[in-house]
């Protein structure tokens, strides 16, 4: 064999090597990606369980607190404006900005439901009502998946952002389309860490 010969074996072998590495790197983004895309699916199908329980739980309110009419409707409108934050964050989970809107208007509805909650404690027949219990029961189980959702997510994100932050993936990282990092959803207060206190 020849020196020339040898030298060209060589360089295929690296290059060999070097391609691989590199497919294997962008087939770990990918699946990386897709993992914590999956992940905030899950938290978008217990969200929109919550969304819809919502108006049940303001329905059933309706009868017995006439009086409230202006609580009820911030609550509806933080509803609706949580779900709109709600699809603009699944069409893109790893968007920084579209997070960051669901988690403000996360925080409103969770402030909108704490002051129903506290109206309602002024009405014994309302808190006594089965259907009133029901939704409560099936509101307080939502939101203990939705936590449980959310610590998936943003384990998956972890996972992705670190490999990704990682030599010799953020060498390439940006070049696959993967330069910026997903973005973790963390709810102010206690917007979905802690299921509110629904007992009746």
């Amino acid at each position: 064999m020849t020196p020339l010969l040898i030298a060209a074996i060589v360089a295929g072998v690296f290059l060999l090597m070097f391609v691989g590495m590199m497919v294997s790197i962008f087939n770990k983004l990918v699946r990386f990606k897709n993992r914590y895309k999956n992940a905030f699916a899950q938290i978008e199908v217990q969200l929109k369980r919550r969304y819809d329980l919502i108006p049940n739980l303001v329905e059933t309110a309706k009868g017995y607190m006439k009086h409230e009419r202006e609580t009820l409707d911030a609550v509806i409108s933080a509803r609706n404006q949580a779900s709109s934050g709600l699809e603009r964050a699944a069409a893109d989970p790893g968007n920084a900005d579209a997070i960051s809107a669901l988690v403000g208007a996360e925080g409103v509805l969770t402030g909108a439901m704490g002051r129903l909650f506290a109206v309602m404690e002024a009405y014994p027949d309302l808190k006594a009502n089965q259907n009133m219990m029901q939704v409560s029961e099936e509101l307080t189980s939502t939101e203990n998946k939705i936590a449980f959702s959310r610590q998936a997510f943003n384990d998956a994100v972890t996972k992705y952002n670190t490999y990704k932050q990682t030599f010799p993936s953020l060498i390439f990282a940006g070049m696959f389309g993967h330069g910026t990092d997903a973005t973790l959803l963390e709810f102010e207060g206690e917007a979905i860490d802690v299921a509110p206190k629904v007992a009746f």
